[in-house]
């Protein structure tokens, strides 16, 4: 048979000074942080956290703060010192001599030419005045009809329309006579209405030949108005 097995003794704990550097600072860590868990439990309850509030002391800092200590300014660079120059050496040539002037020897003046003899400009007779233009020629003047005075007297036709159509009339003609008698001009002065009758009067008297008309002897280009007459026979 087999016998049940007999309990070990029981050892006490070792004591703090047997156990090595690294088991203390295990066991103070845990021993920390189950007081701080237990506290932090407490505060979990509503009255708890009340009594802690009342009870927890008011801390006032009445401390003033240290002024702030500013760091000295840095000293001021050194001023220059400044550098003493030496006069240079003024060195002095000796003066040269001035070279002589060049003489400038002037050329002789050239003869002067003989003077020209004076030129005597001939003035030209004044031009004698334009003669006065030519007075115009008289203006023919007018004479009557008794005055005038035929060669080949005016023989105007009777134009056979204006005889089948009854036409008649008095035409009146301005003619200018020139000095050889022959009709230098003609103009109707008065129609006889018919532009028939009028153009055979023209043609009549253009084709008429006059004696000139004089003055002491002299011919001269006179006016003179001419009446032709055209009259049906009954």
């Amino acid at each position: 048979m087999l016998s049940a097995p007999t309990a070990a003794p029981w050892a006490p704990p070792p004591a703090a000074g047997d156990l090595s550097p690294t088991a203390r600072r295990t066991l103070t860590a845990a021993v920390l942080a189950a007081h701080v868990a237990g506290a932090w439990a407490l505060l979990q309850v509503d009255a708890v956290r009340a009594a802690v509030a009342q009870a927890a002391p008011l801390m006032v800092d009445l401390i003033a703060p240290a002024p702030e200590v500013l760091p000295p300014p840095p000293p001021p660079p050194p001023a220059p010192r400044p550098v003493e120059r030496k006069p240079r050496p003024i060195v002095t040539a000796a003066p040269k001599p001035a070279p002589e002037p060049p003489v400038f020897v002037a050329p002789p003046l050239p003869a002067e030419p003989p003077a020209p003899e004076p030129v005597v400009a001939e003035v030209a007779p004044p031009a004698p005045p334009a003669p006065p233009p030519p007075s115009p020629p008289p203006q023919p003047k007018t004479i009557p009809a008794t005055a005038v005075q035929y060669l080949e007297p005016p023989a105007p036709v009777y134009p056979l329309a204006s005889r089948r159509f009854g036409e008649a009339g008095r035409v009146v003609l301005r003619v200018l006579i020139d000095e050889q008698g022959r009709p230098a001009e003609l103009r109707l002065q008065a129609s006889s209405g018919h532009r028939r009758l009028d153009e055979s009067a023209l043609a009549a008297l253009r084709a008429a030949r006059f004696r000139p008309y004089t003055e002491n002897g002299v011919a001269q280009r006179v006016w003179a108005l001419v009446p032709i007459n055209f009259e049906l026979e009954s």
